[in-house]
């Protein structure tokens, strides 16, 4: 089933770009993330004052690209997948789901342990709406969550 692939490619990566847009402009973000086990939910981090956080404050219409370019190298690279993901922003207000998200974070990424631990760093959640995989050069699957 598509939208498994899909799932799994979100599981199997840990780093995306977000786009955020204020005032018609938008804004790229190069991001390591986690996500749910249902691959539904995208967690992040980020501070509090940065213009991606502002942005996503005024307007929680997400972008996210994920893809496998660094597993296809030279003249494989028409083999990778670029995967589009749709969503919208919402803050964790739940306390324990809040550490559990930050154990998460730091279990996969690390090296994000002085940021997770930084009073001015936020946890955040993308909710998933839809997927548009590009799967090589010229086969696209798009499915809604």
């Amino acid at each position: 089933m598509m939208l498994e692939k899909m799932r799994q490619l979100v599981k199997d990566k840990d780093t995306c770009v977000l786009a955020t847009v204020s005032q018609g402009k938008p804004h790229c973000s190069l991001m390591a993330y986690v996500c749910d086990d249902a691959g539904s939910e995208i967690y992040m981090v980020t501070q509090r004052e940065t213009l991606k956080y502002k942005n996503l404050l005024k307007n929680p219409s997400v972008s996210l690209l994920i893809d496998t370019r660094e597993d296809h190298p030279g003249p494989q690279r028409a083999n990778a997948k670029a995967m589009t993901v749709d969503g919208f922003f919402v803050k964790i207000e739940d306390e324990g789901k809040r550490k559990e998200v930050k154990a998460r974070l730091l279990k996969r990424h690390p090296h994000l342990k002085v940021f997770l631990d930084d009073p001015d760093a936020e946890t955040f959640c993308i909710k998933i709406k839809s997927y548009l995989l590009l799967d090589g050069l010229t086969e696209a699957h798009f499915e809604e969550v």
